[in-house]
C-alpha cells in the first residue's frame, strides 16, 4: 500500500485577502469585560504616564496587551502579528499599538534611583511608583466587580512567592541559583482574584516583610466580608505575622519552621499521641498536637493562648528510604483556628492547589515570566498586568461561562472561546460579526448577554 504524501492537498496563495476576517473573534468580549467592571476607566483615571499628544490612552494600551496575551501571545513584538488583524482592530475600535509603543508605556512605571522600603537585613523594595500603585487601584476596582456578580462572605488568603527567570543584567540571584525575580501574591482562594502582588529582585528573601503584603491584600477586600482567614507556608512564619493575625482576628495555618526546640518536642510525644492519616504503599502519614511554646522574644502578658502547633509525621515502610537516607520525616503547622486538627492540617494543605496553580497560570499560560525588560518598574508593571488580566480571566468564568467552563484554563478558553473565526461585515452604517459555527455563536452570544447584565462599577 503506497504511503500517503505529507504535503496536505492545499498550496498558500499569494494573494492576500482583504476580507476583514479574524481568528480571535471572542477577545473582545475579555475587553467588553474590563470595561463593564470600571477597570478601565480605572487605568485612565490612575495611571498617568507620559505619552505622546495623539497616542493612545493607558486602558487601550493595556487592553491591547490583554488581547495579546489571551489570544496567545507572551511578548511585545508579538504585537506586529496582532497589529495585522485588522478585524480584531475594526471590532476593538481602535488600532493596535506597535511593539515600542507598548514598551515606552512600560518603562514610563519605573522610576530611576527611586525611595527604597527595608524590608528586611540586606533587603530592600523599591516603592511602587504613582503609575504603578494606579494598576493596583484598578485591580481593587475588579476584584469588587468579582465580588459584586458572585458574592462570597469567606476570604481565604493563600500566600506564596514565585522565581520569575531573568538573564536581564539587573536581575538577581536568588536562594536556589535562579537568577530572576521573587514576586509575591496573594490570593482570593475563594473568588481566585489575586488580590495583590508586590514584585521583588530575586535576592530579597520570602520572609520579609510579609505584613505589608497582608495589609494591603485585606485593604483591596471589599467591605463587608464577616470571616477572614490565611493560609501560608514557612516564609509567614514570624511573631510579627501571628501578632498581626491575632490583632485584626483572622483565623491562621501557617507553615512552622521545625526548629531543634520543636523538633525535640515531636520526638518526646508518645506512640499513642500519633493518629495515622493514611497508609500508602511506602510511607504512612500520622498527626499529632504538640504542646509547644516558642522561644521566639514574645514576652507579652497577654500572649494568645490559643495558638495550636500540629504535627505531621511520615514515616517510610521498612526497607525504604528517602533521598537523604532517613526514614521519618516531621514537618509542622501553627494554628489558632479551633476544631479538629486533621481537618485543620488539610484545610491548610489545599493551599497548594490554589496559589500554585496561579502561580502555573500566569508563567506558563499568560506572560508573567517573559519579563520585557532590564528596567524593574517596567518588569513590575508586566507581572502586575498579568495579574489583571488572570483576575480578568477569573471575573469571565464566575459571572459570564456555562458552569462547565468555570474551572477552565487559558488555554481552553482560547479553543472554546477567545480563538474564535469570524468576518467583520459593514452594513448600513452597522459593524456586524458573522462567526462561522453555531456551537461558538451560542457561546459567544451567551458570555456578552451576562456582561451586559452585569451591575456597572
Amino acid at each position: 500500500m503506497p504511503h500517503s504524501s505529507p504535503r496536505l492537498p492545499f498550496e498558500i496563495d499569494d494573494a492576500i485577502d482583504p476580507s476583514l476576517v479574524t481568528g480571535r473573534a471572542g477577545v473582545p468580549l475579555v475587553i467588553e469585560l474590563f470595561r463593564q467592571l470600571g477597570v478601565a476607566q480605572a487605568i485612565d483615571t490612575q495611571v498617568a504616564v507620559k505619552q505622546r499628544q495623539r497616542g493612545l490612552p493607558p486602558a487601550q494600551l493595556v487592553e491591547s496587551l490583554i488581547a495579546l496575551w489571551v489570544s496567545g501571545g507572551d511578548r511585545c513584538q508579538d504585537l506586529a502579528t496582532l497589529r495585522e488583524d485588522q478585524a480584531l482592530a475594526t471590532l476593538l475600535g481602535y488600532p493596535l499599538p506597535a511593539a515600542t509603543t507598548v514598551r515606552d508605556f512600560l518603562e514610563a512605571f519605573h522610576v530611576e534611583g527611586g525611595p527604597l522600603w527595608e524590608a528586611g537585613p540586606q533587603a530592600a523594595i523599591p516603592l511602587e511608583s504613582a503609575a504603578l500603585a494606579g494598576l493596583g487601584t484598578a485591580n481593587r476596582t475588579l476584584v469588587a466587580g468579582v465580588q459584586r456578580g458572585a458574592p462570597e462572605d469567606t476570604a481565604t488568603l493563600d500566600v506564596d512567592a514565585t522565581l520569575v527567570e531573568s538573564h536581564k543584567d539587573a536581575a538577581t540571584v536568588a536562594y536556589d541559583g535562579t537568577r530572576g525575580y521573587q514576586p509575591v501574591v496573594v490570593l482570593w482562594a475563594e473568588q481566585d482574584v489575586i488580590l495583590t502582588d508586590q514584585f521583588r529582585d530575586g535576592h530579597v528573601p520570602a520572609g520579609c516583610g510579609n505584613v505589608r503584603v497582608l495589609e494591603q491584600a485585606v485593604a483591596t477586600l471589599p467591605p463587608g466580608i464577616p470571616q477572614i482567614r490565611l493560609r501560608a507556608d514557612s516564609a509567614l512564619y514570624e511573631t510579627t505575622v501571628l501578632r498581626w493575625c491575632e490583632d485584626q482576628q483572622i483565623a491562621y495555618a501557617i507553615s512552622a519552621d521545625l526548629s531543634e526546640q520543636l523538633k525535640a518536642e515531636l520526638l518526646r510525644l508518645p506512640e499513642t499521641a500519633w493518629q495515622v492519616e493514611r497508609e500508602e504503599p511506602d510511607a504512612i502519614r500520622a498527626w499529632a498536637e504538640v504542646a509547644y511554646v516558642p522561644d521566639d522574644g514574645d514576652h507579652r502578658k497577654d500572649r494568645p493562648c490559643l495558638r495550636r502547633y500540629l504535627a505531621i509525621r511520615v514515616q517510610k515502610r521498612q526497607g525504604s528510604l528517602f533521598a537523604d537516607g532517613s526514614s521519618v520525616r516531621y514537618f509542622a503547622v501553627v494554628t489558632n483556628r479551633q476544631g479538629d486538627g486533621l481537618t485543620l492540617l488539610q484545610w491548610h494543605r489545599e493551599k497548594a492547589g490554589t496559589v500554585e496553580h496561579t502561580h502555573h497560570v500566569l508563567k506558563n499560560e499568560l506572560a508573567a515570566a517573559a519579563l520585557p525588560s532590564g528596567k524593574f518598574g517596567a518588569n513590575a508593571a508586566w507581572f502586575r498586568l498579568n495579574v489583571l488580566t488572570y483576575n480578568l480571566l477569573s471575573a469571565l468564568k464566575r459571572l459570564t461561562v456555562p458552569g462547565d467552563l468555570r474551572t477552565a484554563r487559558p488555554k481552553r478558553l482560547r479553543f472554546l472561546l477567545f480563538n474564535t473565526v469570524g468576518k467583520v461585515i459593514s452594513h448600513a452604517r452597522r459593524t456586524f460579526l458573522r462567526l462561522t459555527g453555531a456551537v461558538q455563536h451560542a457561546l459567544l452570544v451567551r458570555v456578552r448577554d451576562h456582561i451586559a447584565a452585569l451591575a456597572p462599577a
